[in-house]
């Protein structure tokens, strides 16, 4: 009766605008961080820094992206997810605004913490809306709606920053101008997910604003699962949304002749997310268990990603991008699985918590990734980065078979 009278309910439609600005927000989220990685050649001939310096500047942001989502996840979980959501995207865009102050490296890496600091809300929010909002089999198209404005973000960033550079002859503008689009986006946000009550779509939601004990939480190998693989597996995406302009200088292709073939990746992993979303409510809705279908995907994707290894054997510009674009693929369609998990294990009151859980893990193993990329890529080459991104996938794929167990249903007490 409950899912009945939910289909019912005037409600039910908002689901599909709500999530259209989730995935508005990751889209603006993205161009708000990869700002930085596009001005990165740039800002590197300008400043004098080497790969390493640089990566200080990304290390900061991660740092603070890792430290910020579970403490974002938490807050999440207790006010719920509209005034949560409207709190990350205002102190992120704000940051996004007064980043042209820095005067320096260190000041750069203060105002990319405060940035990493409220975008580390996104992701848990997204995946709480997800959860509250939609039934298990619409959940993984749900979070491939919005996972996908990464690569939207991302794929638009080289054009606009490049665009506002050119037009203005400021770098500082170029990270300043597009901070402003969160503004706008909170305006939207609260016009219409402000006015939708949160429905109980799925059984498991309860408890909405009392977050489930964390030790709990990590008692449980789901959520260790869940947690070592985007650990391993994120730094290969961050990989490519960081250093992937850099990596083609050093390929000797010019930063105007690269950024033709930039956004190829980036939309080849918007395919990916739909990809992943699609096969796997497809066999939810033949009658596969919720985690086995997401599962069965991250298997074959966690194989998919060592195409990345490939790279090392070419300087052609399109091989490259489409080796990058099958690597970007699978793990678009891995992260969405990833991102889907929590909600079909956990009540509405630990997803946000696990997301949050997840996403600190694997900032701290991009951290780790991001100093050892900077600091191999000068002393050798991207050579030996490109191998370990190619085999380190296999490993976070196993790691999910083995952790993450098909209890369907599974809730933790509170």
């Amino acid at each position: 009766m409950l899912k009945t009278a939910q289909a019912e309910s005037p409600y039910s439609r908002l689901r599909w605008p709500i999530v259209g600005l989730l995935f508005a927000s990751t889209v603006i989220n993205y161009i708000d961080r990869q700002s930085l990685a596009v001005l990165a050649p740039h800002l590197k001939d300008l400043q004098g820094w080497s790969n390493e310096q640089f990566a200080y500047v990304v290390i900061a942001f991660r740092l603070a992206y890792a430290v910020g989502q579970p403490l974002m996840g938490r807050l999440l979980d207790r006010v719920g997810s509209v005034a949560g959501l409207t709190f990350s995207v205002f102190w992120y865009s704000t940051a996004a605004v007064l980043t042209p102050l820095a005067q320096g490296l260190w000041s750069l890496c203060g105002f990319r913490f405060l940035l990493g600091i409220g975008e580390a809300g996104n992701w848990p929010g997204a995946a709480k809306v997800v959860a509250e909002r939609f039934p298990p089999k619409e959940r993984a198209l749900g979070v491939a709606i919005y996972d996908s404005g990464s690569a939207v973000g991302a794929a638009i960033a080289p054009f606009l920053v490049l665009g506002l550079l050119h037009f203005t002859g400021s770098w500082r503008a170029a990270l300043a101008i597009p901070g402003i689009l969160g503004f706008l986006w909170i305006l939207c946000w609260r016009r219409v997910a402000g006015r939708a009550p949160v429905p109980a779509v799925a059984e498991d939601t309860i408890a909405i604003n009392r977050p489930a004990p964390l030790r709990q939480l990590l008692q449980r190998s789901d959520t260790w699962g869940i947690m070592l693989g985007r650990t391993l597996t994120d730094p290969v995406w961050f990989f490519v949304t960081d250093w992937f302009a850099i990596y083609l200088v050093s390929k000797q292709i010019r930063l105007e002749e690269g950024v033709l073939a930039f956004w190829i990746p980036f939309l080849a992993a918007d395919a990916g997310n739909f990809l992943g979303g699609g096969i796997s409510s497809f066999l939810v809705g033949r009658g596969w268990d919720p985690v086995t279908a997401r599962k069965a995907v991250i298997c074959v994707t966690g194989l998919g990603m060592t195409s990345i290894g490939l790279a090392i054997f070419t300087s052609n510009l399109l091989v490259l991008a489409g080796l990058f674009s099958l690597a970007t693929c699978c793990y678009a369609a891995w992260s969405t699985m990833a991102l889907t998990l929590p909600a079909d294990i956990y009540p509405g009151n630990a997803v946000a918590s696990v997301s949050g859980l997840g996403g600190a893990l694997s900032g701290a193993g991009t951290m780790l990734a991001t100093f050892l990329i900077g600091r191999i890529s000068d002393r050798y080459s991207f050579e030996p980065v490109l191998v370990a991104a190619s085999l380190i996938p296999l490993v976070a794929t196993s790691v999910v078979m083995l952790l993450v167990r098909n209890r369907k249903g599974a809730v933790v007490n509170v």
